[in-house]
């Protein structure tokens, strides 16, 4: 090693800084983020939870602080990578005053381009009984479904693989 270019290169290093080095590196990795996060209560929230069409939806109810829920969701960004033609929607159980500070952030570094949304209604004895009257209200909680055939599912999936058998086993009932 040519120990002369060393000082150059810390100065390159600290003068660029590592974040924008490490940045520059990875220039053909980009994420698209979502920058808009929409706050529902459980009544705007309802019709996106059903469908007239054949297209086949993947609904998520998680959180920040769930750790099998964060465990699952590279499997799901790695399902959709896979199958464009399925619609999966993130729903957020976290606080709305939360969107910016950590939510977004979250995203972005966790790499999640799916569409989320965060549920924002505190009666949740009620529209946990409307999605599901089987469901404890445990997350992660998942809805598979098309216009004829639907499934639920409380527990994490453990890979897309995983996640691509339910949705064969629910759509092709």
């Amino acid at each position: 090693m040519n120990f002369r270019l060393l000082p150059i290169a810390l100065t390159i290093l600290f003068s660029y800084g590592f974040s924008t080095l490490n940045s520059l590196s990875n220039k053909n990795t980009t994420t698209t983020v979502q920058t808009d996060i929409p706050v529902y209560n459980f009544d705007e929230l309802e019709p996106l939870l059903y469908t007239d069409s054949k297209k086949t939806y993947i609904i998520n109810f998680w959180a920040m602080w769930c750790g099998p829920c964060i465990k699952e969701l590279p499997h799901f960004q790695e399902y959709q990578k896979n199958n464009p033609d399925v619609e999966i929607i993130f729903v957020s159980l976290d606080f709305p005053k939360d969107i910016e500070s950590r939510l977004k952030p979250f995203l972005k570094k966790k790499g999640i381009t799916s569409k989320v949304v965060l549920l924002d209604d505190p009666d949740s004895n009620t529209w946990i009984n409307k999605i599901d009257p089987n469901w404890s209200g445990a997350i992660p909680f998942t809805i598979i479904f098309n216009n004829k055939e639907r499934s639920f599912h409380e527990r994490a999936f453990e890979s897309a693989i995983d996640i691509e058998k339910e949705v064969l086993k629910t759509i092709n009932k």
